[in-house]
Order: structure tokens, then C-alpha cells, then sequence
């Protein structure tokens, strides 16, 4: 049966795990699970990291490299952010991809052409994502972006994350179904209100993934999709690899013999 890809964001195993063992300990781990591709994360790693060895590393576990940054897109002075042409740099050195950034600051009157001097030919593919925040996290500006966007050919292309959404009280549905052909990646994580009223990241169950069928319908078949929520256990090959699976499966046709 055919598998599709599934990316492990290494946030999943928690910061604090993650920063001590170093962002590179994890890449056996995620080759031996069936991982596809590793998305390290800028706010993990302590200091630069060695790109030319990381990106050797991840190569040779024949795994793909994507780069999360932290980095908003636009700022609130209509402008790119000017560290992006560094990130995307940085990005290309590991290897990668694609470089993940989240949207920023978008309206009317943001610079499209700024955008496009610093996207620069055989750069990494710029993934958007909806982030947490009013201003990114919202269906309207990521709409009125990709709309802004279309027959740029910029080498652009969307993260969409399945549970940011709640921050927002916005449909993760209905973004699908309004986002869905700009989407080339697919943050998974389901959402849950802690004791304290603020919202966490949890495992998906059985009804999450269930509901989650219907927002791959709207994406093109095939995507990465990525665990963003907590991996967490004594055997921690088993817990992904399990994670992996239920992943894997999402998008495929069902029958109904």
C-alpha cells in the first residue's frame, strides 16, 4: 500500500529534550521510524549550526531537510523582513527544502515586488504558514496574500497548520476549503483547553484523524504531513513510528468495497 510522506517537526519531542541532545541526535531515530523528512527548528538550536555537517548528516540518513524559523514574513512596516535572505541562505547551506516562516503583518499595502528581490533563483521554496497570532493566524489576510501572490511565480507555497486555527476560533474546514490549492505542507496536531483555559497542542485520537480525512481532500494528493504535537514516552521509536503510521494514511482513497 502506498505511504504517504510524513515529516517529524523536532519540536514534537519538547524543547528542553531537544536542546540537550542536539537537533542531530534525532536523525536515526526519525530514518528508523519511516520519517521522509526532518524540519528542524531555529529556536531549538543553541548558537549557528553547522550546516555543511547537519545537511551531510541528514542526506546520508536519506532524509529531506526543511528549516522552521520563527521569522514573521511581513512587518508591520508593509515590508519583508529583512533577515529572510539569511534564513533562506541558511536553509540552502542545510540543504533544505523549503525554509517555514510564518506570515507576518500582511495587508494591502505590503511590498510584493520587495518580496520578490529576495527570492532569489535556486533558493529553498518559502512556506507560509498561519501561525497563533490575530494578525497570521486568520483565513482573511492568508487569503488576501495568496490572492496578492498568484501569477508572481515566486517560489512560494503554503504551510498549513491543522490546529493554529482554534487560536483564532477560525474553521480549520473552511480554511481548507478556501487555502487548500496554495497548500505544499501540512502541520497536524490536535488541540485541547488545558485546566488553566490556555490552549495546548495534544495527540490526535481516532476522531481527530477522522476529521482531518476531510481536509486532505482539499490539498493536492501526496502531501508531507508533519507531526507538531508531543511525541513523549519511554520507547520513543515506538511512539513515532505509530504516529508515523496513522499520518501516513491520512489523504488515501478509501474504499468502500
Amino acid at each position: 500500500m502506498h505511504q504517504n510522506p510524513v515529516s517529524i517537526s523536532l519540536s514534537s519531542y519538547g524543547a528542553s529534550l531537544v536542546r540537550q541532545r542536539g537537533q542531530e541526535s534525532f536523525i536515526d531515530l526519525l530514518a528508523a521510524a519511516g520519517v521522509a523528512r526532518i524540519e528542524l527548528r531555529e529556536e531549538l538550536f543553541e548558537g549557528a549550526p553547522d550546516a555543511a555537517a547537519l545537511g551531510a548528516a541528514i542526506r546520508a540518513a536519506n532524509l529531506e531537510c526543511l528549516y522552521s524559523s520563527p521569522l514573521e514574513l511581513w512587518g508591520a512596516d508593509g515590508q519583508p523582513d529583512p533577515r529572510l535572505p539569511a534564513k533562506l541562505a541558511l536553509a540552502k547551506a542545510l540543504g533544505a527544502v523549503a525554509l517555514k516562516v510564518s506570515l507576518g503583518h500582511y495587508s494591502e499595502r505590503c511590498e510584493v515586488g520587495a518580496l520578490q528581490a529576495m527570492l532569489s533563483h535556486g533558493c529553498p521554496l518559502l512556506l507560509v504558514e498561519n501561525d497563533q497570532t490575530e494578525h497570521g493566524g486568520r483565513i482573511e489576510p492568508m487569503l488576501a496574500f495568496w490572492r496578492r501572490v498568484e501569477g508572481w511565480g515566486l517560489p512560494l507555497g503554503m504551510t498549513f497548520d491543522i490546529g493554529n486555527w482554534h487560536w483564532q476560533g477560525e474553521s480549520a474546514l473552511q480554511a481548507a476549503r478556501q487555502l487548500g490549492r496554495w497548500v505544499r505542507y501540512v502541520h497536524c496536531k490536535a488541540v485541547q483547553r488545558q485546566d488553566d483555559g490556555r490552549l495546548a497542542a495534544v495527540p490526535p485520537k481516532a476522531a481527530d484523524l477522522l476529521a482531518w480525512q476531510a481536509l486532505f481532500d482539499e490539498f493536492a494528493a501526496g502531501l508531507v504531513r508533519a507531526v507538531e504535537f508531543p511525541l513523549v514516552g519511554a520507547d520513543l521509536l515506538a511512539v513515532t513510528r505509530a504516529q508515523v503510521h496513522n499520518l501516513a494514511r491520512l489523504g488515501e482513497e478509501v474504499s468502500h468495497a
